[in-house]
């Protein structure tokens, strides 16, 4: 499933795009910009009320702030760094697009829905209303045909027909999931729990439960490897990340952040030896080292107040699904 994602497979879009961090603050209504070369704060930009994620475009030729209470969602020209005219849609929570590029599908959290825009007018194409509450992450089976999304407050994990629009089927995890991930051979969703503390393993074809993993108190933010044999786990209540080895399904590092912090969504360089995660209780931004025998973290970068959906940009793949950078 990463064969397009591995470290320096750049677009040819984006391989005259200055690396850059991208931190919308919710506390601040701030997007700040970070320098991933000096590890510093070069830019900093007003934006509209709660951003949550900055989400690159299908075609990777853009960023978006989504302005979760502010009902907008805010273009970013990654080249420059300029913020572009505001867009105006409900309860942008999180943004995604469909595997054909198609449309964009606002994750309208509070509204218990999935908006489907086409992605460049951004005029509403359809909704779907679900039986959920707390709808946010999402990653999409191997095919494309179908996307697996988890709803924090009801503890429900939901299967989706993306070209219909229609709900398929809904479990019951009976915690809060989170990120969604699928596994690189496209067989298994990897889905973090908060509650619980680790990650569920759901059948991608039969979309039942297969096992849990123990990861650590509020696991929350999922991220492959640039090589596609580890999983890297944020595991914010406890101020830690797991590191998971696919093959085997074991864990075989720990990365404990001193002093405690509250990592949460982010994600790998382009040439996969840094993982960059917000600090979203602690206002400021870790960047870990990747080596799974002699890693951790690195720096720590005093951003905002509530710093939350980082994405950094570019990143490796084709396409992107949307998110904090979810790329095929």
């Amino acid at each position: 499933m990463y064969a397009f994602t591995q470290a320096g497979m750049l677009a040819p879009a984006v391989k005259d795009f200055p690396q850059r961090v991208y931190v919308p603050d919710g506390k601040t209504n701030r997007l700040y910009v970070i320098d991933p070369t000096t590890f510093k704060v070069i830019a900093e930009h007003p934006v509209d009320a709660e951003p949550q994620h900055v989400v690159p475009s299908y075609d990777l030729k853009t960023l978006y702030v989504a302005n979760d209470v502010g009902n907008t969602l805010i273009p970013i020209d990654p080249r420059t760094g300029a913020l572009g005219e505001r867009i105006k849609v409900k309860d942008p929570y999180n943004l995604y697009f469909t595997p054909d590029g198609r449309s964009a599908i606002v994750v309208a959290e509070y509204q218990r829905r999935l908006d489907f825009f086409d992605p460049h007018a951004w005029q509403l194409q359809g909704s779907l209303k679900v039986p959920c509450k707390g709808i946010n992450h999402m990653d999409y089976s191997a095919d494309g045909r179908t996307l697996v999304a988890a709803c924090e407050f009801s503890g429900d994990l939901l299967k989706i027909d993306v070209a219909a629009r229609q709900l398929l089927a809904k479990i019951s995890l009976g915690g809060m999931p989170q990120d969604v991930k699928l596994s690189p051979d496209g067989k298994i969703f990897y889905v973090a729990d908060m509650m619980a503390g680790g990650v569920h393993l759901i059948d991608a074809e039969k979309f039942q439960k297969l096992g849990f993993i123990p990861t650590g108190k509020g696991a929350h933010g999922l991220y492959p490897s640039r090589d596609a044999r580890y999983l890297y786990i944020s595991n914010r209540g406890e101020g830690s990340v797991s590191v998971l080895e696919f093959a085997t399904r074991r864990r075989v590092a720990k990365w404990k952040i001193p002093g405690g912090g509250s990592p949460d969504m982010g994600g790998v360089s382009a040439d996969g030896k840094q993982l960059w995660l917000s600090g979203r209780y602690h206002g400021e931004v870790y960047v870990f080292d990747t080596d799974p025998k002699q890693g951790g973290l690195i720096h720590r970068i005093q951003v905002g107040k509530g710093p939350h959906g980082l994405a950094i940009y570019p990143q490796p793949g084709r396409y992107s699904l949307g998110h904090t950078g979810v790329f095929r």
